[in-house]
């Protein structure tokens, strides 16, 4: 994925200087998420993401158009980083956001803002084609899964590595489908059976751990049960010196901790952002003698 170009006019006669200076912190954090995403980093990406937009909550004037435009910005990547993690479901709510700040915004600046709703309509489709795909594969899949379980049950021990990974791609399917409970259980019989297999935790054990983790956090009532599982496989991801994992799970961490504060304030943040494009094209409306004269 690539991160959308813009522009913003910080120094434009409107812009609060206080609100500028939280603008360019905010346009900081965005560009390190870029450099997480050049390097496939999603998860590292995701939480500069979060930090970015909790920033920008600072702000005093969410109806200013650099707040718009940065705000579209931001959303409009968390849509995307959540599609590469296979997350449609959750890529999908935010494109809906999108949809729902960016239609007052295209009839009140038409000029600045379609690109950004045809970018968005064309990842909505993205989205379909790519949830419709992984639910035809699911159907393959446990097919498959079902004739290693056989194989491993007559006691064909060679089968139980290719069933671990039969097991983990199920896991993946189900959660890209939007299935997270059903996706948790497979990870974790998964997990199970290669602990089994190897005797000790190695490097697949923690991967898949990070993976079903990722899953769970999905589901807000099951973050604190994801914080503990990671902080639990933290250790071993050290002692075998996973670095790459290693950082995944620490971003994970972050991310968690920032969705820790009361949802209401999130929801509240959203709904001022919303009301306030609403708003403005109503204002912009209003004020177009085009319109009057209709």
């Amino acid at each position: 994925m690539n991160q959308i170009e813009l522009t913003l006019q910080l120094e434009a006669q409107g812009v609060d200087p206080h609100d500028a200076e939280i603008l360019k912190k905010a346009l900081e954090e965005r560009n390190e998420a870029g450099e997480f995403i050049r390097q496939e980093k999603y998860l590292e990406a995701m939480e500069r993401t979060v930090s970015a937009l909790k920033t920008m909550r600072e702000c005093s004037d969410y109806q200013n158009p650099e707040f718009r435009m940065l705000f579209v910005a931001l959303l409009f990547d968390l849509a995307e980083i959540h599609y590469s993690l296979k997350n449609y479901k959750q890529s999908e709510k935010e494109v809906d956001l999108l949809f729902k700040v960016l239609d007052p915004l295209v009839k009140s600046d038409e000029e600045r803002f379609a690109r950004y709703h045809i970018l968005a309509m064309e990842l909505s489709t993205r989205i379909l084609r790519s949830r419709k795909k992984a639910l035809d594969l699911l159907v393959k899949q446990q097919i498959t899964t079902g004739a290693l379980y056989e194989k491993v049950n007559s006691g064909i021990a060679a089968a139980t590595d290719k069933l671990v990974d039969s097991l983990s791609t199920t896991a993946q399917l189900l959660a890209s489908t939007g299935d997270i409970r059903g996706s948790l259980k497979f990870f974790a019989e998964a997990i199970k059976y290669s602990k089994k297999r190897a005797g000790k935790v190695t490097r697949k054990e923690v991967k898949m751990t990070v993976e079903m983790a990722e899953v769970m956090m999905r589901l807000r009532s099951m973050q604190p049960r994801a914080k503990r599982l990671l902080n639990a496989i933290l250790p071993h991801a050290v002692a075998l010196e996973l670095v790459a994992l290693e950082q995944d799970i620490r971003s994970l961490i972050e991310v968690i901790d920032a969705n820790e504060e009361p949802e209401s304030k999130w929801r509240l943040f959203l709904h001022k952002v919303v009301a306030g494009a609403k708003k403005t094209f109503r204002n912009h409306d209003t004020s177009n003698p085009e319109t009057k004269s209709k």
